[in-house]
């Protein structure tokens, strides 16, 4: 879902504020539907967790998810525009947590908490 050489990307860009936070839009599709006309649940799930991975990224840390929890506030149309933004909680390394909301014309749609372990490869 994520990286510039997966054909599947979903090519986010994440800009990174003052206040730490990560922030990127995403333009969704009709074929990414799940419901009729609603952006599919699992889409929006991966969405949010790119968002919280590239919030680690931007602070230098590699890091996999251990727990996700997704809070699914509204539906979201299939061709929305949507807002993406993600913050570090709260870090006692290896274990970090991350939150995000995923916004569609200002409202809160979904919002997710998850905590992460710092990578170490096999």
């Amino acid at each position: 879902m994520c990286g510039n050489n997966n054909p599947l990307s979903f090519n986010l860009n994440f800009d990174c504020d003052d206040n730490n936070r990560v922030s990127a839009t995403f333009q969704s599709h009709t074929w990414l539907q799940g419901y009729s006309d609603i952006l599919h649940g699992g889409i929006t799930s991966a969405l949010l967790d790119a968002a919280m991975t590239n919030c680690l990224f931007k602070h230098k840390i590699k890091a996999v998810t251990g727990d996700l929890r997704i809070r699914f506030l509204a539906p979201i149309p299939c061709d929305a525009c949507v807002e993406l933004t993600a913050f570090l909680d709260s870090q006692t390394p290896p274990l970090y947590i991350v939150k995000a909301e995923l916004c569609y014309n200002g409202q809160v749609m979904a919002r997710a908490k998850a905590k992460f372990m710092k990578f170490s490869p096999l």
